[in-house]
């Protein structure tokens, strides 16, 4: 097992990029070591409240060394620069000791000091040959000057603590001929394509996004207000956003590179904004895709860390957006606007029977996870032009107001003790934040009544939802819903009826199994 050690300090520009979180920096790169199979013999960091760029002997410092059995840093001296450094001046002498005697297989500098308090570690690295991997200009010049055997160097310019450790052991392992992958998420053991596929949830996209299309509703909203007519122009610049907020959400959660991965998302999103949010979804994935093979292709290269950030970040956003902008983003507006049409068609058929349709099947949708896969993007894709939408409309009258009737019920007439305590928040939740449906549940499969109850009562909101023709949204207070929907008080009246009905049918089915228990009870007691 390869060991390496680790000189360190916030640096100057690197504390802009990392090295003001010594903890997070050495976390980071413990992960892609230890998966490289080598171990991290020791760390000596020197921390600062600011970059090094503009400090003085006086200013506080930390001097940290790394406990292994741990696997953290740990404080060894919290001073003013001055005495820190002279304290690593003893520590130096010791590790420079352990490189002479064998005990170091490899270095790792970050803003090190090879002319200060790294002097003799620096001079044992060079003297020995051990290959040496870093950033830093400065540092990795001094390095350069004492001859030391450098694989890999680069500055900290557009680097993270993340594309920083996997260039470092990128580097070490192509040295030593190691086999290594590394670690884009903790969660994820390999960044092999199995684990990214993993990644790319559509769900979890969509719902992710939702705070855009939210915000994208109460614009319109206000926009109705007198005077506010010229928030009109800010709808229309969130609408051309979208693409570019769904294409950052995909590239960041497949990439998972932190930076790079974002800004790929952007350069592709924002080559998307003519294609819609489809256009924009496939734009970020194929960025979650390409920035990883481009970076793991460039560090094996040996390219400078920050070169690999700018190609990684750069021609992985580019190249996607390009393919989408050019071929694949008029295919996905005709797709986007086909299942717009096809919801509209169904509409404009049969209002009511559409709506009476999906409120009814919205609960078993949302029981067998069907919501987030095909409806919630759905109701996306219509936000995406109109700022709210008729599914939409259906989630807040047939799922939140009915779970919140559900809950309502069993907090005044509850079927067993403590069942008013448990409902009590799960109706404010949903009356104040118009989610949390999953509350009515328990209330739900414990009662075949209820469970009737509820789904006759979000078809009688759908009804009324296709009667009006309504367009809405949930996922916000049901206080503020109608006025974010196209026609406040006739939603109002779909809410209240949906509301209403769920309480009442939750209501009766209490009162009745109640009484049926009680009978039951009553024979069991005669029989005795």
């Amino acid at each position: 097992m390869k060991k390496i050690f680790v000189m360190a300090s916030s640096g100057g520009n690197l504390y802009h990029l990392g090295g003001s979180s010594p903890d997070q920096l050495m976390r980071e790169l413990n992960t892609q070591v230890k998966e490289a199979g080598f171990i991290i013999e020791g760390a000596q960091f020197i921390a600062t409240d600011a970059s090094m760029d503009a400090l003085k002997k006086n200013t506080k410092a930390r001097l940290l060394e790394w406990n292994q059995e741990k696997e953290q840093l740990t404080l060894v001296l919290e001073d003013s620069l001055e005495a820190v450094n002279e304290k690593a001046k003893e520590i130096d002498q010791k590790v420079a000791q352990s490189i002479y005697e064998g005990n170091i297989d490899g270095v790792i500098a970050m803003s090190a000091d090879p002319k200060g308090a790294n002097k003799f570690a620096a001079k044992s690295t060079a003297e020995k040959k051990i290959p040496l991997v870093g950033t830093g200009g400065t540092s990795m010049a001094a390095f350069g000057s004492l001859g030391a055997h450098i694989i890999s160097q680069s500055g900290t310019t557009g680097t993270s603590n993340k594309t920083r450790a996997i260039g470092f052991v990128t580097s070490l392992s192509k040295h030593w001929d190691v086999k290594y992958r590394p670690v884009l998420n903790e969660k994820q053991n390999k960044n092999d394509l199995s684990s990214r596929s993993k990644k790319m949830n559509f769900r979890s996209i969509m719902t992710s996004s939702l705070p855009a299309f939210i915000s994208l509703a109460i614009i319109l909203a206000l926009s109705k207000i007198p005077g506010l007519e010229k928030v009109e122009d800010i709808f229309d610049l969130l609408i051309a956003a979208l693409p570019v907020v769904i294409a950052v959400i995909a590239a960041r959660q497949i990439a998972d590179l932190d930076e790079i991965s974002i800004v790929a998302g952007v350069v592709a999103g924002v080559m998307a904004t003519d294609s819609g949010i489809l256009g924009g979804l496939l734009a970020g994935i194929y960025a979650g895709y390409l920035v990883p093979a481009l970076f793991s292709l460039c560090t094996k290269w040996r390219f400078p860390t920050t070169t690999v950030n700018i190609v990684a970040g750069g021609l992985g956003g580019l190249l996607p957006g390009l393919a989408v902008y050019f071929i694949l983003g008029p295919i996905a507006l005709k797709a986007g606007n086909l299942i717009r049409n096809t919801i509209e068609s169904m509409i404009d058929f049969n209002p009511i029977a559409a709506g009476t349709l999906a409120g009814l099947l919205i609960w078993p949708a949302i029981l067998a996870g069907i919501y987030h896969a095909a409806i919630l993007p759905i109701v996306i894709l219509e936000m995406e032009k109109t700022g709210n939408s008729f599914l939409g409309s259906v989630d807040m009258v047939g799922l939140v107001m009915v779970a919140a009737g559900i809950n309502l019920a069993n907090i005044i007439f509850p079927k067993k003790r403590g069942e008013s305590a448990a409902a009590a928040p799960s109706f404010l939740i949903n009356i104040g934040f118009g989610t949390f449906v999953e509350s009515a549940y328990p209330f739900m499969f414990a009662s075949k009544l209820v469970f009737i109850g509820a789904l006759l009562s979000s078809g009688i909101g759908g009804m009324i939802v296709g009667l009006y023709d309504l367009r809405g949204t949930a996922y916000v207070p049901s206080f503020i819903a109608p006025f974010l929907s196209n026609h406040t008080p006739r939603f109002i009246i779909a809410m209240i009826a949906s509301l209403l009905a769920s309480f009442i049918f939750t209501a009766s089915a209490n009162k009745l199994e109640t009484t049926q228990s009680n009978k039951k009870l009553a024979r069991f007691f005669k029989m005795r």
